[in-house]
């Protein structure tokens, strides 16, 4: 299993609009892809997706800009990657064969603890608490 690089990027800048949120005040594109080393062309395609998604919201204009929808804490890793990828793990092949169902089995097993690992940490959690302190996980 692989993430995108869609995913990592979604998620900076996710992270980014965290840091302010509560603030009132609008992120800009320009400010979010400098900050967040994401190209700026490849950002306006993330952030319609979030935006669609239900993870942000924006306003157009000269003070627009974009939010997050909901408060950090209620927006988990899983929300992300289920919006840009679809499902965690998907699954393929079939259960045929002496083995066939046990392995699927297990990778369901397996699709499961993903799943709920990841929508154990929200983005609050990816945002550093101060000067020089990041969140491990």
């Amino acid at each position: 299993m692989k993430l995108s690089v869609k995913v990592d990027y979604a998620c900076r800048v996710l992270a980014q609009l965290a840091r302010h949120h509560g603030e009132g005040r609008l992120a800009h594109i320009d400010e979010l892809a400098k900050t967040e080393a994401v190209p700026a062309n490849y950002l306006v395609q993330i952030l319609s997706e979030l935006r669609n998604g239900g993870l942000i919201t924006s306003r157009r204009g000269k003070q627009g800009g974009y939010v997050l929808a909901r408060p950090p804490e209620k927006i988990t890793l899983y929300d992300i990657v289920k919006l840009i990828e679809g499902d965690l793990l998907e699954l393929g092949g079939n259960a045929e064969g002496q083995s066939g169902r046990r392995v699927q089995q297990i990778w369901r097993d397996v699709r499961a603890a993903l799943e709920a690992k990841t929508k154990g940490y929200t983005l609050d959690m990816l945002v550093a608490r101060g000067p020089g302190e990041m969140y491990y996980i």
